[in-house]
């Protein structure tokens, strides 16, 4: 036999030898939840940034869990419907369970994304909560007066110029806004209570939009427990590997081309912060 022969022979054997251990795949859902990233902005969160990330995640070998790292004042609340719903639909399909860990906070859409979770820990220093819709503007009338611009806006259809930014503020536009603030409200509060059932507490107290650090959010049941993923993985799962699960990076991204224009890119970034102020961050 030759020497090629004898080393062709050994290989299978040795790969025998490796031991392939459990997997615990790690997303990390970081940043602002927004249908519209920013490379200048403190990470974004989308379905379509995420989708990579999440369909690596569920799709190792010798999967036993899926955890979430979730790190975001809120958002988008499509995109966190979206989002949530896909990490569903994956969990279902693979039959893996799915654990989220909140970091700084999980407020708003992040709370919305956590509960996408079978599970949700918590840092006993965590901000978690803040179920509740919110939405704000700015209104431009005084400027424009003062330098002398005259707003020149055409519409077809009685509606179409609600909540224009250089216009006037109408009565009926702002009711109109509160009873989409409302349906929002109910369809948040619903998701919440599909996925923590009885595990919820003081009910009248958790839709306020307020948000509570861990201890409380657990006495309140919109948590499981209180502990970092390294803790409680280690401890459910003490022979797994932990894999980081990153998401795919287009081409013209990783080359640093295709950024946009300087001033659109600067004011995101100025709403992002802005989103993260509100929790202190």
């Amino acid at each position: 036999m030759s020497v090629t022969d004898k080393l062709a022979s050994r290989i299978p054997v040795l790969a025998d030898r490796v031991e392939r251990k459990d997997v615990v795949a790690v997303v990390k859902l970081h940043g602002v939840i927004t249908p519209s990233p920013s490379p200048l902005a403190r990470g974004a969160i989308n379905l379509a940034t995420v989708e990579s990330a999440l369909t690596r995640a569920f799709g190792h070998e010798r999967l036993k869990a899926v955890a979430l790292l979730v790190n975001s004042p809120g958002g988008a609340p499509t995109q966190s419907g979206l989002v949530a719903e896909r990490i569903r639909q994956l969990a279902d399909e693979k039959q893996v369970p799915v654990l989220a860990f909140c970091e700084d906070v999980a407020a708003s859409g992040g709370y919305w994304l956590a509960c996408a979770a079978d599970e949700i820990f918590a840092h006993r220093t965590s901000m978690v909560g803040s179920i509740g819709v919110i939405s704000g503007g700015f209104g431009f009338t005084g400027l424009l007066e003062r330098f002398g611009i005259e707003r020149r806006l055409h519409t077809a259809g009685a509606n179409k110029s609600r909540l224009d930014p250089f216009s006037p503020e109408k009565p009926e536009d702002v009711e109109w806004l509160k009873k989409m603030h409302t349906q929002l409200h109910d369809l948040f509060v619903g998701w919440v209570k599909e996925r923590r059932g009885t595990r919820l507490t003081d009910v009248e107290d958790l839709f306020t939009g307020d948000v509570w650090l861990g201890q409380k959010a657990l006495d309140l049941g919109l948590i499981d427990g209180l502990g970092s993923l390294r803790q409680i993985i280690t401890q459910r799962y003490p022979d797994a590997e932990i894999s980081v699960a990153e998401p795919k990076r287009p081409l013209l991204a990783r080359l640093g081309v295709g950024a946009p224009a300087a001033a659109s890119a600067v004011l995101d970034a100025v709403t992002h912060k802005a989103a993260w102020s509100r929790f202190g961050l």
